[in-house]
Parts: C-alpha cells; structure tokens; sequence
C-alpha cells in the first residue's frame, strides 16, 4: 500500500459528516509511514477546506468526481479537465425537452465559481454544495450554459435524481459523463472523466502502480476507482452495484469502515 484514495461523504466521513478520533488516528498512522491519503470526492475545494483540519488534509486532492486535481497545501493545480459549453447546451436542450421544470448549475475556475439558474438556491441546502444558498444567486439559463464547466448539476423540485439519470442515459446522448454520488442531482462531467481516470493521472504524477492502491467508496460515482485500484472496498451500506465492484466490504461509515481496513493493512 502505497497510496489511498478515499470518498468522503458516506465512506470517510461519519453520518454528521465529521472525521472520528479512530479513523483521524487511522489516517494519521498511514501518514507516518508515508502513505499519502488522498481525498476522491464530488465536492470542491471549498467543501474539502471544511473538513481538512479535522482529517488533516493538506496534500494532493481530487475534486469534481476526478475532474480537478489540487494540492491543498499550496494551491497548485495538476489538470482540469472542463465539459465544452456546446455539449452542455445540447445536453440540456435534449433533457428540458423531455422533463419541465429542471434546473442547473455550473462549477467553474477550480471549483471557486458556482453560477446557478434563478430558483435553484430555493431548492438547495447548504449540505448540498457546501455553499450558503444565500450566496448563489441566479442568472438566466443560457448564462449557465454559456462556458465549459467541471461539473454541471441537474435537478428538479419534486423528481428523484434516479430518475433524471436515467432519463439522461435513455437520451442517448454522448461526450459527457454523468453519475450519481448520493446528492440530491445528477453530476455530469468531461467525456471520460470519472474518480479512477483523475486518480491514474495522479497516480502516474507519483510514480504510483495502481497495484498500490487502496480505494474507499459508497457511491454510484465511486465503482470506476473501486474497480481501478488494486484494492477497491466498498462501504457496507454501499449499493450492490458499488458493492460487487469492490474487492471487499467494510463497515458502514458510522463504524470507522475506513480506519478498521487502514488499521489491518498496517498491521
């Protein structure tokens, strides 16, 4: 074991999305040994300098679902990989088309810029993004769609994401990714990119195997990495689908499922 990548929410994290004693200590015990621990999330820098004190992250991490590399330390940026505005357009124009009433958000500049769609701060929390839905504002659609993005957002008042994704992969549609990772919306993505391609290109910036790799997930969006890694492990409360993908299964995030593996493969 020479690296590991961890999901947050839902596998690192606990239930109230805090980093335990056990599994802070857990992490800490790989760094001495010079393991790097290294954060895989759908979130953004701002949502990672929530909790970085408390899991004491402060190198490399990967935002975006694997679109964005940063290191927390010092800012530097390894790639970004951005959806081309044409794609969202038609993207979008072929989802609105089939179901009223969606709404979208952009993740641009790193991470740091959120434009949101007039209405969607109404519909969000501050769980959702990490962001006050009070500081979003909202602007026309097409200046959503306007400019390449690391991650557009799609939701809707009353339907379940489940649905919008599969509305989504029924279109159709190519040269984007999308996936789920448990928020209330659909994630879509550059073409190609998911956790395990951004967790290769950091990887390779190591000189790292990916036989060296020991990856935590629980989501939709975490199977590519889980299958990627040379260890892939799965959160019990995982779905089967993220489960079957995985080498192993741990315990849930609410019984330190990350720190029991990390303690063993210490030894």
């Amino acid at each position: 074991m020479r690296l590991i990548a961890t999901d947050l929410d839902g596998t690192l994290l606990d239930p109230s999305s805090s980093v335990t004693p056990r599994t802070r200590a857990a992490l800490d015990a790989a760094r001495e040994r010079g393991i790097p621990v290294v954060p895989v999330t759908a979130r953004q820098p701002i949502g990672l300098r929530a909790i970085a004190a408390d899991a004491g992250f402060d190198g490399w991490a990967l935002c975006s679902n694997g679109a964005y590399a940063v290191h927390l330390g010092d800012g530097r940026m390894l790639f970004a990989e951005e959806l081309p505005s044409d794609t969202i357009r038609t993207l979008a124009d072929a989802l609105r088309a089939s179901i009223p009433g969606l709404l979208f958000a952009s993740v641009r500049e790193g991470g740091e810029t959120f434009v949101a769609q007039d209405g969607y701060a109404a519909i969000a929390s501050l769980s959702d993004h990490k962001r006050d839905p009070a500081t979003m504002g909202g602007v026309p659609l097409e200046q959503v769609l306007a400019a390449p993005s690391l991650k557009l957002v799609i939701r809707h008042p009353e339907l379940a994401p489940a649905a919008l994704f599969d509305t989504l992969r029924s279109l159709g549609l190519t040269g984007f990714e999308a996936t789920l990772s448990g928020a209330p919306f659909v994630e879509v993505m550059a073409e190609g990119v998911t956790k395990a391609t951004g967790l290769a290109r950091l990887c390779a910036h190591l000189d790292i195997d990916r036989a060296e790799v020991v990856a935590f997930g629980d989501a939709l969006n975490d199977v590519e990495m889980l299958c990627w890694a040379g260890r892939g492990v799965a959160m019990a409360h995982a779905e089967p689908v993220v489960r079957d993908a995985a080498d192993e299964v741990t315990a849930t995030n609410d019984e330190d499922g990350v720190a029991r593996v990390i303690e063993r493969l210490l030894g």
